[in-house]
């Protein structure tokens, strides 16, 4: 069998080309090119295949058309190839070069990536180690090298300091900034951060300072003028002396200001003209200037309504009465043109009879209408013909029909569903359009408006409160036919909300898990609602305990994702609004992983320490964890020597009785 003929360094370019034009024209296919073309541009590949990939690199993480996300997730695939290249002391120049550009676009996603996920510390120690390396060769790579170190460093300065625009609806998203950085950070200091960024700009803002300059360079000239430019206007600004006039220049100069001031007091100095032609809007009425920049210009957007009523107070407090007392009158003068402009002329054909439109000086009869007796009468004392001719039209006029709105079509079960579906969908993503909140809110309480400031917290609460208040105690259907009761399947249009909200928490239950608390606190309160009605007088029925059935289905589905760094979980157990044994059941499951045993007990004993009422079934889960599992006994028999210490001394005298320890189901030592 033949062997398959090997292909030249041009060919294999070739063929990388190819793979570079596909991702060119879908930006899709980057994470497949990126992944299987990195075991070619290691370090150890030829200078040719390194030099492309290198470039590639750069070329994909400065692009644009790449979603962040997927930026984000590459760059944790390419730190251990750029490490390697860039820590090469005999790498190629144009290698180098691609190399500290893509690390230049890569540092924010990797700061990102380590500010929300601070446990990840393996991947912030390799961009630290790129950061160093391109620090140590900045000054003795060649020229080229050392401005895309500059490069670089801009990057670093930018991400370390504070954001002159932390506003995210009008910044840059990848605006990463030193606000972002939570002032527990297990893995970045704010303040050393800022700390290395001054360093890093002084250190290049230092050439400026050199004395060292190359005179026969071109451009010197050009420098030496623009820096005798700021020279000069750094001593104009602190030149105070300079600026100052004559003591004869300021008093005309004052003097002239009170003349001046004087006439336009005496005249009060605005502008009232008339409406333009046509449709005008209330702000038209109100408006004074005639400048179309001032007229279109609005600051509803960027300054909040209660700051804008006292500024509009204060100004108006201050404005001269003659001037405001103008203004007022412009303003009632364009009103009531405004309304002499819009009033209806009289249609002849709908106006009363003998009015003509331009007769001031009607003045109606008023006489009382005749009723249908007097009208009778009429018929019967005129002719016979006469009767019979007015008698049909009379009484048709007088008898009209009554007008019915046609009954709406009957919905079945299936199509009720359905429209109540859709109509959930469009208020979950008009929920899914708003911003998640900056800064944490205080709660309200549970009698609080739902919707007050239609924001997500308003919409989530209106959600939570359809699925556990809206149709409470109505979730059968049946309908009667025929003296006996068709029982229709149950269409519950709660359970398909609580899912809704099941899958948008699930979603990013890191982040989410206020709304979950929301909604779980709403369950609760239903519940204790229905049962208080429930016990009294002449009321009995069965109240469906959803609290805890949607409280399990949550912690199961998240427990198997969290890690040992995880807070998310003791935040979860401390704000909800009951815990029962078979909550902290699930607790106990996690100690299966060795790694997260630290995590279980922690979270029950935040329980023990700050939750008095769920003291003793928190104790119980931790009395079964020292059962359990022998990994947990150090840490749990530190926690249980405190507040039960029976349990550690009885255990022990029994383990060195028997060799084993007795205990019951609930975790509690049986007597031998």
């Amino acid at each position: 069998m033949a062997a398959t003929p090997q292909l030249s360094v041009a060919d294999q370019i070739r063929q990388l080309e190819g793979a570079r034009k596909l991702v060119l024209k879908d930006v899709s296919y980057y994470p497949q090119v990126i992944q299987a073309t990195l075991p070619i541009i290691g370090p150890s590949s030829q200078v040719e295949f390194r030099r492309w990939g290198s470039e590639f690199l750069a070329e994909a993480f400065a692009t644009p058309a790449v979603p962040l996300s997927s930026k984000e997730t590459l760059s944790l695939v390419v730190l251990d190839t750029l490490k390697s290249l860039v820590e090469d002391p005999k790498q190629d120049v144009l290698v180098l070069r691609s190399v500290i550009q893509a690390a230049a676009s890569i540092y924010p996603l990797a700061m990102r990536w380590i500010i929300n996920n601070s446990y990840d510390s393996t991947t912030w120690e390799k961009m630290t180690a790129i950061k160093t390396r391109i620090r140590d060769i900045w000054d003795t790579a060649p020229l080229t090298v050392r401005i895309c170190c500059v490069k670089f460093v801009q990057r670093v300065v930018l991400a370390h300091t504070s954001s002159v625009n932390p506003e995210p609806r009008r910044g840059d998203p990848l605006d990463i900034s030193r606000n972002m950085v939570p002032l527990n950070h297990p893995a970045l200091d704010g303040d050393q951060l800022e700390a290395e960024a001054s360093g890093l700009l002084d250190r290049m803002l230092s050439v400026l300072e050199d004395d060292a300059r190359d005179v026969h360079n071109p451009l010197a000239g050009r420098m030496q003028q623009y820096v005798e430019r700021l020279v000069r206007s750094r001593a104009d600004i602190f030149d105070e002396t300079g600026r100052k006039r004559a003591m004869i220049d300021q008093a005309s100069a004052v003097e002239a200001k009170r003349q001046r001031t004087a006439t336009l007091s005496s005249q009060p100095q605005i502008e009232i003209t008339p409406l333009k032609h046509g449709e005008n809007s209330l702000a038209d009425v109100f408006t004074f200037t005639s400048n179309e920049g001032l007229r279109k210009f609005s600051v509803s957007e960027t300054i909040p309504a209660p700051l804008a009523a006292k500024i509009s107070v204060r100004t108006i407090a201050q404005l001269d009465t003659e001037i405001l007392q103008r203004a007022i009158d412009g303003v009632r003068a364009r009103l009531a043109a405004f309304h002499e402009a819009h009033q209806q002329p009289i249609n002849p054909e709908t106006a009363p009879l003998d009015v003509e439109e331009d007769d001031d000086d009607y003045e109606p009869d008023y006489y009382a209408a005749e009723d249908t007796e007097q009208l009778m009468n009429k018929l019967d004392s005129s002719p016979s013909d006469e009767r019979r001719d007015l008698q049909a039209p009379v009484l048709g006029a007088l008898a009209l029909p009554a007008f019915k709105l046609p009954p709406p079509p009957t919905l079945d079960p299936e199509q009720a569903a359905r429209v109540g579906q859709g109509a959930i969908a469009r208020v979950f993503g008009t929920m899914q359009t708003l911003e998640e909140p900056t800064t944490k809110k205080s709660k309200a309480g549970l009698n609080r408006l739902a919707a007050s400031s239609y924001d997500r917290d308003s919409w989530i609460t209106v959600i939570a409160r359809l699925a556990t208040r809206a149709n409470a105690g109505l979730d059968e259907i049946t309908v009667k036919e025929e003296d006996s009761t068709l029982a229709l399947p149950t269409v519950s249009m709660s359970d398909s909300i609580r899912e809704m909200l099941y899958a948008y928490v699930l979603e990013d239950f890191r982040k989410r898990i206020d709304v979950a608390v929301t909604w779980l606190s709403e369950e609760w309160y239903k519940e204790r609602v229905q049962q208080r009605f429930a016990s009294s007088p002449g009321q009995s029925h069965d109240v469906p305990a959803n609290y805890e059935k949607w409280t399990l289905r949550l912690i199961d589905a998240f427990l198997p994702y969290l890690h040992s760094q995880d807070r998310v979980l003791t935040r979860f157990l401390s704000e909800l609004p009951e815990l029962t044994v078979s909550i902290l059941a699930r607790v106990n499951t996690l100690c299966r992983d060795p790694s997260l045993v630290n995590l279980a007990l922690t979270s029950l004993y935040y329980l023990v320490m700050f939750r008095p009422p769920v003291r003793n079934i928190a104790l119980d889960t931790i009395q079964d964890i020292w059962t359990e599992y022998e990994d947990a006994r150090p840490t749990a028999a530190k926690y249980l020597q405190r507040w039960r210490p029976g349990f550690v001394d009885a255990a022990q005298q029994a383990t060195q009785g028997t060799g084993s320890t007795p205990v019951g189901t609930n975790g509690a030592v049986v007597a031998t």
